[in-house]
C-alpha cells in the first residue's frame, strides 16, 4: 500500500512538471497564430483564424535569416572548438592528477563554476573593447574559455575510467602522446562527446546576456538577442513576438528531442564509472 501512495506521489508530480513545461509551449504557439483582436479573449483558446502572415512580419521585423545565419556559425565553431579543446585540458590533467600543479589546475577550473558571471560582465566587456574582439569571433572565445569549469569537471571523471592499459599499448607501438589521444582517447570520449557537444549547443544558441554585452555591431546580433526588439519597438505586439519566439526555439527543440538519449546516457556513463 504503502509502495503505491509513492508511485501515485511520483506520478502527480510527473504529471505537474509536464504540464508547467507544455503550458508555456501551448500558450507560444497558439499567441503566435492568433489577430490581435483575439488577444482579448481567453489565453488558452485556439486561433478562429490562424494567422500564418505573423511569422512573415516577424522574419521581416527582425531579419531573422541574418541572425539565424549569425546564431548557426557561432553555435558550430564554439561546439567544435570546445569539443577539441577542452577534452585535450581534461586528459593532460586527468592522467596528471597525481602531481600538484596539474590537481591545483583541476580544482581552479572547478572553482569557476562558483563564479556568477555579472561579478565578471564589465571587465570582460572592456577587455574584448580593448582588443578589438567585440564580435562573433571573440563570443566564440568566451563560450569555449567558460565551459572549461563544467565540462573539464566532467571530462576528468571519465578519461580517469578508461584503462591507462591502452595508452600504453599504443605508445609500445610507437604512437606519440598526441597520436594516443586522437586515435585511442578520444573515440573513447563518444558518449561525453555527444554529452558536452549537445549542451554546449543548447547554451551558445539559447544564450542572451554574453551576445548583449560582447557585440557592439547589430550586424552580428544573435537570435536571442533579435527577440529583444519586442521589449522595446514592438512591446505591445504580442503575436508577432511569440512568432518570433517560437522561431528561434524551434530548431533547439528538434536538437534536444532527437539527442536527449545521448545527453542521458553520457551522463549516466560518467556517473557511473
Amino acid at each position: 500500500m504503502e509502495k503505491g501512495k509513492k508511485n501515485w506521489l511520483v506520478t502527480t508530480l510527473l504529471i505537474v512538471g509536464t504540464l508547467l513545461v507544455l503550458l508555456p509551449l501551448y500558450l507560444t504557439i497558439t499567441i503566435s497564430l492568433k489577430t490581435p483582436e483575439e488577444m482579448s479573449g481567453s489565453l488558452l483558446s485556439l486561433p478562429n483564424e490562424w494567422r500564418f502572415q505573423n511569422f512573415v512580419d516577424a522574419v521581416q521585423v527582425t531579419d531573422f535569416f541574418g541572425a539565424l545565419l549569425n546564431s548557426t556559425l557561432v553555435t558550430v565553431f564554439v561546439v567544435l572548438f570546445t569539443l577539441l579543446s577542452n577534452s585535450l585540458v581534461a586528459y593532460a590533467i586527468a592522467r596528471n592528477m597525481h602531481k600538484r600543479f596539474y590537481k591545483f589546475l583541476f580544482y581552479y577550473f572547478v572553482s569557476a563554476m562558483f563564479v556568477p558571471f555579472p561579478i565578471i560582465m564589465l571587465p570582460i566587456v572592456k577587455q574584448t573593447a580593448i582588443w578589438n574582439i567585440d564580435n562573433p569571433i571573440g563570443l566564440i572565445l568566451l563560450y569555449v574559455v567558460y565551459g572549461l569549469a563544467f565540462n573539464v569537471f566532467i571530462y576528468v571523471g571519465y578519461i580517469k575510467s578508461i584503462p591507462k592499459e591502452l595508452e600504453e599499448a599504443a605508445i609500445m607501438d610507437g604512437a606519440s602522446t598526441w597520436k594516443v589521444f586522437w586515435k585511442v582517447i578520444f573515440p573513447l570520449l563518444t558518449p561525453m562527446n555527444a554529452t558536452v557537444g549537445i549542451l554546449t549547443c543548447l547554451w551558445a544558441w539559447n544564450d542572451f546576456m554574453l551576445p548583449l554585452v560582447i557585440l557592439s555591431d547589430p550586424d552580428f546580433a544573435t537570435l536571442p538577442l533579435v527577440q529583444y526588439i519586442f521589449q522595446t519597438e514592438f512591446s505591445t505586439n504580442y503575436n508577432l513576438a511569440f512568432a518570433s519566439y517560437l522561431m528561434a526555439l524551434a530548431p533547439m527543440i528538434l536538437v534536444y528531442v532527437i539527442a536527449q538519449k545521448w545527453i542521458i546516457s553520457g551522463v549516466m556513463k560518467g556517473s557511473i564509472k
